[in-house]
């Protein structure tokens, strides 16, 4: 049984022109957990899907600060994963877990 905590790891998978694009060098991209390591996503996405992970790349993408209705907030930093698959191996988004 896979742990409760790899579902913590990987909040969401990102979907975006670019991360489609990735996806033709067999690579996936994550919403992450931020404080979550390289080893506990490589770990969540291959217990959680059953796929062989080459390499993982992390980035964090700095909140912006938007206004709504005259007042000024400021939207989360979120980090994501990218993750490299190896030859063979393939994840589709759309199915969901």
């Amino acid at each position: 049984m896979t742990e409760l905590r790899h579902y913590d790891v990987i909040v969401s998978p990102a979907i975006t022109e670019k991360s489609t694009m990735a996806s033709e060098n067999n690579q996936v991209v994550f919403n992450v957990d931020r404080t979550a390591t390289k080893p506990e996503i490589k770990a969540a996405v291959e217990a959680l899907f059953g796929v062989k992970v080459t390499g993982v790349n992390t980035l964090v993408r700095k909140g912006k600060v938007k206004r709504f209705r005259g007042t000024i907030g400021r939207q989360s930093d979120v980090k994501k994963a990218i993750v490299t698959l190896a030859e063979g191996h393939s994840i589709d988004i759309a199915t969901g877990l």
